[in-house]
């Protein structure tokens, strides 16, 4: 039978609304992280070391071939026995970036390949750097072919969040978790966590969306 409580979910939203924080913080830190290493995985995969590019291209295939929920345990348990002790936080923001920002290694890589041949010539032609190039002719022309993945990839994380339960982050699953365990009601909670997703998520990609129609539209590409 359903046994919908107002007075229980007036209770427990303030749970919510802080565990809600926490989450779009470990999504938004974690999509920072995978934006500046993913690009530096595209551009090191386009150098002219092959010992090196071999290694980026077969470490990101790696990561992008297992799943995230196995990153978040090795970062955490197996780190420390590497010296490297970090805390549930800490951890699962590195695992979230490090696997995420293979995904966006690829999203940059095929945003690049899609300037036109002539731009590189041009760029040569004028005597510039291969750094000058890339900040300065064909990273700013790339994005806008990348922004779509780029976009879905922001949503992605936020809906992953969820994973860095299992080490004991404090976001929107685990609060619920919790809540649902120590009242015996999981109706109001999971409901609630469900509805919380859907309102960030589908206004945040509808504003990616907006966002990339309009620079799409300003470089002429429409």
């Amino acid at each position: 039978m359903f046994d919908w409580r107002w007075d229980f979910v007036a209770e427990i939203m303030p749970r919510l609304l802080w565990a809600t924080g926490n989450t779009l913080m470990a999504a938004g830190i974690g999509y920072v992280i995978a934006l500046v290493l993913g690009l530096f995985l595209a551009l090191g995969q386009r150098g002219s070391n092959r010992v090196l590019t071999t290694i980026l291209r077969e470490g990101i295939e790696f990561i992008r071939s297992t799943p995230l929920i196995l990153q978040i345990f090795f970062v955490f348990y197996v780190g420390p026995q590497f010296g490297l002790v970090l805390s549930p936080w800490v951890a699962g923001m590195i695992a979230i970036g490090l696997h995420y920002s293979c995904y966006l290694s690829e999203v940059y890589r095929g945003g690049i390949e899609s300037v036109p041949r002539g731009q590189w010539e041009a760029a040569t032609a004028l005597n510039m750097t291969r750094w000058q190039t890339y900040k300065q002719v064909i990273i700013p022309q790339s994005l806008p072919f990348a922004l779509a993945g780029m976009g879905n990839y922001l949503v992605g994380i936020f809906k992953d969040t969820p994973m860095l339960s299992v080490i004991g982050v404090y976001e929107l699953v685990h609060t619920a978790n919790a809540i649902g365990s120590e009242n015996y009601r999981f109706l109001e909670p999971y409901t609630l966590v469900g509805f919380i997703f859907l309102a960030i998520s589908l206004p945040t990609a509808a504003l990616v969306r907006l966002f990339e129609g309009r620079v799409r539209s300003k470089m002429g590409m429409n």
